[in-house]
């Protein structure tokens, strides 16, 4: 596969020619370790194509990743998925819209809503064993759609944070039924074409979707795809991306996106048959010692708790023998593979893991209980979000009305939203994620 992106910033680099353009560090690092990268770091000059007005190398670049998802057409983002929900829930707006949302967003989403002033409707998920995950309860979706008066849409993230996915083919099935779009945050879902069996949410009903290549594939923090199945709004993207994204995007990001693409053409499918013989190896060989969620192969999430272990104190053994989790609290560890990592990389992360777990106090088993249920919506998310606050200890928090969502990320997935009153079922919570202070609404 050719190379558009990457092809031109090399030519670029080893042609000498004068930089009297930004940026100002004209292709030459402050130390000699990173000189290639500045050399390829330019921006929009002749022959370079511009991203969010593409008809050159971007757009060739673009139109490859487009053809490998099978998608009516798919844009880059170099400001992750955070500008494709930007972008995703635009549309929506320029729709006017209503939208319905399964509860365990990213932060992203709440922020997005916010900016533009959305309307948004809940639904619970089943959660189990904390908020980071649960099932979708299709009655309940159907529920709200059919009776919603307006023209609606879905809005769902799936893989979610431990990365168990959602039907999307059901989903797809009842949205359409209603006239309803759905929109698929798949941040975490990068790969999922590529797999045995072919699960990205495009493939199977999708209207909308962001995927984060940096979570999944080997490229750049910051680099995401927006993609669509539906031909009308091929040209809609970009408008929409340049709306929220910054003018000067990184060419680096790009040219990494474009790299994954020959990438993925060429290697990701015997990559991930390799990687799933270590991943099914690994899971069997502690499957005696440690409970895993339900989750798409490269997530590797162990119930730590449900295991009889706390969470963080096996993170901070896995990091003393050399291993960094993508996330822990006291009942979970997320582990997260790729398609790159190799028999070594399981090798090692095995020894640390048996390591840890014979180091780690054992606890009596239990999954984390809590009830979760909506709070009191008092003002709208953008009315929330813009209005004069000051943070407070979350144990002085009952009553208060959430403003701006203070979770860290990651994971990033709101236990209050933005305009919600915290009642103490929600301080509770917090405490249980270890959030000691809130922003409210002064």
């Amino acid at each position: 596969m050719n190379t558009p992106i990457y092809d031109f910033l090399k030519k670029y680099s080893q042609s000498g020619t004068l930089r009297c353009h930004m940026p100002a560090h004209k292709g030459m690092a402050l130390i000699p370790a990173l000189s290639e990268m500045y050399s390829f770091d330019i921006t929009e000059i002749s022959g370079a194509d511009s991203l969010f007005e593409a008809d050159g190398i971007i757009s060739q670049s673009e139109k490859n990743m487009s053809r490998l998802y099978g998608t009516a057409g798919t844009v880059y983002s170099a400001g992750g998925s955070t500008l494709c929900i930007q972008a995703m829930l635009y549309i929506m707006k320029s729709e006017n819209r209503k939208i319905f949302a399964v509860r365990n967003v990213h932060r992203a989403f709440l922020n997005a809503v916010a900016l533009l002033d959305l309307d948004v409707e809940w639904i619970l998920p089943e959660y189990s064993g904390g908020i980071l995950s649960g099932n979708i309860n299709l009655n309940d979706v159907e529920n709200a759609l059919k009776n919603s008066t307006v023209p609606s849409a879905l809005y769902v993230t799936s893989p979610d944070y431990t990365g168990k996915t959602a039907d999307i083919s059901a989903l797809a099935e009842i949205c359409h039924k209603y006239n309803a779009r759905l929109i698929v945050d798949n941040a975490h879902g990068a790969h999922l074409k590529f797999l045995k069996t072919d699960i990205h949410p495009i493939s199977h009903g999708a209207d909308l979707c962001c995927d984060s290549a940096h979570k999944m594939l080997p490229a750049l923090t910051g680099s995401a795809m927006l993609h669509t199945s539906v031909p009308e709004y091929v040209p809609l993207l970009k408008q929409a991306m340049s709306m929220f994204g910054s003018t000067s995007p990184s060419y680096l990001i790009m040219m990494s996106l474009d790299l994954c693409n020959k990438y993925i053409e060429e290697l990701i499918s015997s990559d991930i048959n390799k990687n799933l013989m270590y991943l099914e190896n690994f899971r069997w060989d502690f499957s005696d010692r440690l409970i895993f969620a339900e989750s798409e192969p490269f997530h590797i999430t162990i119930k730590a708790s449900e295991s009889g272990y706390n969470g963080n104190e096996l993170a901070d053994l896995l990091r003393r023998y050399g291993v960094e989790c993508e996330y822990s609290d006291s009942s979970i560890i997320v582990l997260l593979m790729s398609p790159v990592c190799t028999d070594c990389d399981y090798e090692i992360l095995s020894d640390a893991l048996s390591s840890a777990l014979a180091e780690c106090p054992k606890i009596t088993p239990y999954t984390m209980d809590f009830r979760m249920e909506l709070p009191e919506r008092v003002m709208s998310i953008r009315e929330a979000v813009f209005s004069k606050c000051e943070t407070i200890p979350v144990e002085y928090a009952v009553g208060r009305i959430c403003a701006s969502v203070k979770v860290p990320c990651p994971p990033a997935v709101p236990i209050v939203a933005s305009g919600e009153r915290i009642n103490i079922n929600s301080v509770n919570i917090f405490h249980k994620y270890g959030i000691s202070d809130v922003i409210v609404v002064k």
